[in-house]
């Protein structure tokens, strides 16, 4: 199923003009294949540039709401030669079935072929064979999924409850792809409402809500963490140890004379990617200090203090 385009922007249906501008200037320029050279930035730089080149066009954006995916299909003047009678009139022939067939008169050029528009077969296109019959499709539903961090990580099998169209809890056993980001949908086809004159159910969203974590902090796929480390281990440098959003540890060597803030980058632990690079976990220096000193601890900071030149306010 093709991506919402205003999805792709991340601007919701009723954005302005301006709102759609913005949003497309400030993802091309974090996607772009000259600046990021992630394997799926030049994709994605591509899904941007379709979605922009609907919506920033007003009467696009019009035909994109009103027919979906399939706006490509239907003609600019579409609403003028309907009302016109597309320079002919009406034309009709008979189904299988006996019932009349409407087709619009000629007039569309070869958009449509020379008979012009096969009103079943527009339907047929956009809402399955029902809605061509006096059907109407199920209606898309969407819900959201609550995840961890760990288990946005590594993926697996999930039992969702949710409520059903008749107030009832409806059980779903949902395949969550490792690496699944915030904001991503996983479709359940089939799920959604319920079709009426034999047209088929709609698809059933469930859109992923990563929830806030206390040690894990996500930027896309990368993973920042704070690392707590001793003044002596920022002094002399050590090798300390790392929590990963995958449950278990990474080693990560702290320089010599490392300050808190300091960011250390371990590539490839962060968020797995089945389609490219996983991003990278950030392990950013916290210096700790005893918060009760011994009388020996207090002697060697005492030494220390009387020793040392170093004035951290100093203006280098």
């Amino acid at each position: 199923m093709a991506r919402d385009f205003y999805e792709v922007l991340g601007v919701s249906r009723t954005a302005s003009q301006d709102e759609i501008q913005q949003a497309y200037r400030k993802l091309a320029r974090r996607y772009h294949p000259d600046v990021n050279k992630d394997p799926g930035a030049e994709e994605r730089f591509k899904d941007l540039n379709e979605a922009y080149s609907a919506l920033s066009d007003p009467k696009t954006r019009a035909r994109y709401d009103r027919f979906g995916e399939d706006f490509r299909k239907v003609p600019e003047d579409f609403d003028e030669r309907v009302a016109a009678g597309a320079g002919g009139g009406f034309r009709g022939r008979r189904t299988a079935g006996g019932g009349p067939r409407v087709r619009y008169a000629t007039g569309f050029g070869d958009d449509f072929g020379a008979e012009g528009i096969d009103i079943e077969d527009l339907l047929g296109s956009m809402f399955g064979a029902g809605a061509a019959r006096g059907g109407v499709p199920g209606a898309d539903q969407e819900a959201e999924l609550p995840l961890t961090v760990e288990e946005a990580y590594r993926g697996g099998r999930r039992t969702v409850t949710l409520a059903g169209p008749t107030g009832q809890p409806r059980r779903y056993e949902v395949d969550v792809p490792p690496g699944v980001t915030d904001g991503q949908r996983i479709r359940l086809a089939g799920e959604g409402g319920q079709g009426s004159g034999g047209a088929a159910a709609g698809d059933l969203y469930l859109r992923v809500r990563v929830q806030p974590d206390s040690r894990f902090r996500l930027d896309g796929r990368d993973v920042h963490v704070q690392v707590p480390v001793a003044p002596w281990e920022a002094a002399l440098g050590a090798t300390v140890p790392v929590p990963t959003p995958g449950g278990g540890t990474a080693k990560v060597t702290v320089p010599a004379g490392s300050s808190s803030g300091r960011r250390l980058r371990l590539r490839g632990e962060g968020m797995p990617n089945p389609r490219g690079a996983n991003g990278d976990l950030y392990a950013e220096l916290r210096i700790m200090v005893p918060p009760v000193l011994g009388d020996r601890e207090r002697e060697l900071f005492e030494e220390l203090a009387a020793t040392s030149s170093f004035d951290p306010r100093r203006t280098r």
